[in-house]
């Protein structure tokens, strides 16, 4: 079942997406689409690795009814788009922002795709409307 409203990947009365990729995550995502296929995000909220996005092969992780698809992330070099997913109760704390994917060293979760990699993806954030 889809539950994408185009409505929430825009703020409101805006032309922004609530989520974007800075250049270094758009890179990263080419790499990791050719080795593993098409991509999703989720960013579950929970503690420690939870509270960052996960990249996982697209439908690996399971969303529901608590999840909420916030967009479908154009990548140039991607054929496909790469869902982003959030928990709907971390949905409610982060609505008012802009979302912004990036790419930094270190460790991230195991079962994230790009934990191999050296690096970790990582949220930005802004107020809507900054």
């Amino acid at each position: 079942m889809d539950r994408h409203d185009p409505h929430e990947t825009k703020a409101a009365g805006n032309d922004v997406p609530l989520v974007e990729l800075t250049p270094a995550a758009a890179r990263l995502l080419r790499r990791l689409r050719e080795v593993h296929g098409p991509l999703m995000f989720h960013q579950s909220g929970g503690c420690c690795d939870g509270s960052a996005p996960m990249c996982f092969p697209d439908g690996e992780f399971r969303t529901g009814q608590s999840d909420v698809h916030l967009a479908s992330l154009t990548v140039e070099g991607v054929a496909e788009p790469v869902a982003f997913w959030m928990s709907k109760s971390q949905y409610e704390l982060w609505s008012h922002t802009r979302l912004i994917v990036d790419v930094v060293p270190g460790r991230g979760s195991g079962f994230s795709l790009e934990a191999p990699e050296g690096v970790r993806f990582l949220i930005r954030s802004r107020l809507v409307g900054t």
